[in-house]
């Protein structure tokens, strides 16, 4: 039996059958695709990375990162593509061949630009005031768009009429926008706090029923708040566009923290002020969280049933510190005014007994 050897013809000879060199082609182009992907993968992994490392921002780091797998599979798929054209059996499905990989390719170019675009938009996006996060419905808007461009050059690529396709579409968009009427609420309401940007990812707010807490992200259907008990509270997007939110981080995140007080009616008005402002003073300069150029004041505002009300005004440098500062200044006054004999009653009744 002879197993092979090269005949004069340029073919081979296997097991009594002959076998053309196109077969040894396509085996070489295949080889050959893998050792250039590998030493492009090494001369990327190595040579240009450290270029890029040396340059001051990491953005062509994450660039670099994004692009070298996909580079390495379309440089294989580039082979396995003229691998396949050179074998005569199957040139009667040269089309669908080159569909499948025009397709292919047109998933990489648009898998790399939406990441791509997504890194260079969040960068953009951190230099705007109110972005300083970028909120995931903007990546996925974006994503959207790159990869409907994409449907939209495959179905050129195979000269598919777009707009009766449009005209499909746009009947069945009208049943599907009657069928998801609150899904598509939530979507523009989405969009509208975005663009409007009443609160951006990472700001504090409050919302007129209560519900407090850090944007976690801004979504296509819902906003999650993240509240200071570390639990997630999950608002749609259409109900939070027409509540009332109070951001604590607009115009300044620098806010009041205000403390009620009291004092019994025979101690000395002024006295009690200048000793609470000098206790608040050394609370501003001391304590974490409160403004140290902050001149803390005190105004008198009730003549209650057992003592004169006021109230102090500190402030914080955000709306979290105020718990804080606020403990430190309580305990600060009650020991001060111990030590200078300042009551603070507690209710009073007098009681007459008719003879």
């Amino acid at each position: 039996m002879e197993y092979s050897n090269l005949t004069g013809s340029g073919q081979f000879l296997l097991f009594g059958n002959y076998v053309g060199n196109e077969y040894l082609t396509f085996f070489l182009i295949i080889l050959g695709s893998f050792v250039f992907a590998e030493i492009f993968s090494f001369v990327l992994k190595t040579y240009v990375k450290k270029l890029t490392e040396k340059t001051k921002t990491d953005l062509d780091d994450l660039i670099l990162k994004i692009v070298t797998k996909p580079i390495i599979i379309s440089i294989t798929l580039s082979g396995a593509y003229y691998a396949l054209k050179t074998l005569p059996v199957l040139a009667p499905y040269s089309s669908p061949i080159d569909g499948i990989f025009f397709i292919s390719f047109v998933l990489i170019g648009s898998f790399v630009a939406a990441r791509v675009l997504g890194l260079l938009m969040s960068r953009w996006l951190k230099v705007q005031r109110g972005f300083e996060k970028t909120p995931q419905l903007l990546a996925k808007i974006l994503t959207v768009v790159v990869y409907a461009i994409a449907f939209l050059i495959v179905l050129g690529h195979f000269n598919i009429e777009i707009t009766p396709l449009i005209a499909t579409l746009g009947i069945g968009g009208i049943a599907v926008g009657l069928a998801l009427q609150n899904t598509l609420s939530n979507f523009f309401a989405g969009i509208h706090i975005i663009s409007d940007r009443p609160i951006s990812v990472g700001e504090y707010i409050e919302l007129q029923d209560g519900v407090s807490g850090y944007v976690e992200d801004i979504g296509w259907r819902s906003t999650r708040i993240r509240t200071l008990s570390n639990n997630i509270v999950i608002v749609p997007n259409s109900k939070l566009a027409e509540s009332t939110i109070t951001n604590y981080a607009m115009p300044d995140p620098q806010t009041t923290a205000l403390v009620d007080c009291g004092v019994a009616y025979t101690c000395d008005m002024d006295r009690v002020e200048k000793i609470t402002t000098e206790v608040a003073r050394h609370i501003q300069k001391t304590i974490p969280g409160a403004v140290k150029e902050h001149e803390p004041f005190i105004r008198y505002n009730k003549f209650a049933d057992s003592n004169i009300d006021f109230t102090v005004i500190l402030r914080v440098e955000k709306v979290t510190d105020r718990p804080a500062v606020i403990h430190e200044f309580m305990k600060a006054l009650k020991r001060r005014y111990d030590i200078e004999g300042i009551e603070i009653s507690w209710p009073v009744r007098k009681i007459y007994y008719a003879k």
